[in-house]
C-alpha cells in the first residue's frame, strides 16, 4: 500500500469549487424562535422512503437549534434570492427579520419567493469529518414559484437561464 499524498486543503476547495450547486436555506422553528442556515450541500437521498439530506458544518450556530427541534424545512432559493442566502450564511442575530414567512405543517418556515420547499422530520445525523450528515425525512413537499434557480459556483453566486 502506498503512503498517502500530503493534503492541500485550499486545491480540494478549489477543485470542488468547479461543481456547480444549488442553494438552500434550512429553517426550523425552535425555542419559539425561527432559525436556519445556508446549505449548498443538500441531495436527494432516496424515494423509498422519501429522504433528503444536507450537511452541516459542525461550528455553525444554527444547526444545534435546528437538531433540537427536531424537524426542518429546505427552501430552495430562487435566482434573486442572493441577499437572502447571504443572510442566512451569516452569523447575523436575526436572520429573518423583514422576511416574508409562513409555517410548513412541521412549523418550520417556509420563505416567501423560494422555488420549491421540502418540510422534513430529522430521521438521523451522522458525522462527517467536520460537518454532521443529516437525513431527513419527508413530510410534505412543494413548489412555490416558477423560475430559475440561485447556483454556488467557483466561489460566487450564479444563475441559469432556464
Amino acid at each position: 500500500m502506498s503512503e498517502p499524498l500530503a493534503f492541500d486543503s485550499a486545491k480540494f476547495r478549489q477543485v470542488l469549487g468547479h461543481f456547480a450547486s444549488g442553494v438552500t436555506v434550512v429553517t426550523a422553528y425552535a425555542q419559539g424562535t425561527p432559525v436556519g442556515l445556508a446549505v449548498g450541500s443538500f441531495a436527494s437521498a432516496s424515494l423509498d422512503p422519501p429522504l433528503v439530506a444536507f450537511f452541516s458544518t459542525r461550528t455553525s450556530s444554527s444547526w444545534p437549534k435546528i437538531e433540537e427541534a427536531g424537524h426542518f424545512c429546505v427552501n430552495i432559493l430562487a435566482e434573486n434570492q442572493e441577499e437572502i442566502c447571504r443572510r442566512f450564511a451569516s452569523r447575523s442575530e436575526d436572520k429573518f427579520a423583514g422576511l416574508g414567512w409562513k409555517t410548513a405543517g412541521s412549523g418550520a418556515p417556509l420563505l416567501d419567493g423560494v422555488l420549491a420547499w421540502i418540510d422534513c422530520d430529522i430521521e438521523s445525523v451522522s458525522d462527517a469529518g467536520d460537518h454532521f450528515l443529516v437525513l431527513g425525512r419527508v413530510r410534505d413537499l412543494g413548489m412555490s414559484n416558477e423560475g430559475a434557480p440561485l447556483l454556488f459556483f467557483r466561489g460566487g453566486y450564479g444563475r441559469f437561464a432556464v
